[in-house]
């Protein structure tokens, strides 16, 4: 029996809980794109959010994907709900 892999994104606690910044495997998780996909985009400077580039490694600002998917931290809202400046 073959086994299927199955492509997902990540939930808002998956999300909250990131470190502040992450590879590009864990990132292409959070936007739902493929691994493949993911690479070539950064190799091309066409990624959603900025890709640092360290070494032969990847990495991605949590707070930009955070930014993308329209992820409010609680300690940046007022108790009203509304943002702090």
């Amino acid at each position: 029996m073959a086994t299927q892999s199955i492509a997902r994104g990540m939930s808002r606690e998956e999300l909250l809980a990131l470190p502040v910044a992450v590879d590009l495997d864990t990132a292409n998780r959070a936007l739902t794109i493929g691994r493949s996909t993911g690479y070539t985009l950064a190799k091309q400077g066409e990624y959603p959010v900025k890709v640092l580039r360290l070494g032969n490694a990847y990495r991605v600002i949590t707070a930009d994907l955070h930014r993308l998917l329209g992820i409010v931290l609680e300690s940046a809202a007022g108790p009203d709900g509304s943002r702090q400046p």
